[in-house]
């Protein structure tokens, strides 16, 4: 299991897990560089409510991205149904 030391806002954390290093590294500077936006945009928000609002604007985005690629599965599956239609 892979050890991956990692900076994010200044502190050094110590990430155990099943991914390669370099996904760890890319993952950490991309929640590194989220909770920094939302520290420029709220300069005197405290580190624990700046993480909170960053979860919130990430599972946003992972929600709209759900809902986004069931929508595609959907059409696709409609698409293909009316394809096979007309080879029947």
């Amino acid at each position: 299991m892979p050890i991956t030391e990692v900076l994010i806002l200044g502190e050094k954390l110590t990430i155990k897990g099943d991914a390669p290093v370099q996904e760890t590294r890319e993952l950490s500077s991309y929640i590194d560089g989220r909770i920094r936006e939302v520290c420029d945009k709220y300069p005197n928000i405290p580190p624990k409510k700046a993480l909170i609002l960053t979860l919130f604007n990430v599972a946003e985005e992972l929600h709209k991205l759900r809902k986004d690629q069931e929508n595609i599965t959907r059409d696709i599956s409609e698409t293909t149904n009316i394809l096979a239609k007309l080879f029947d």
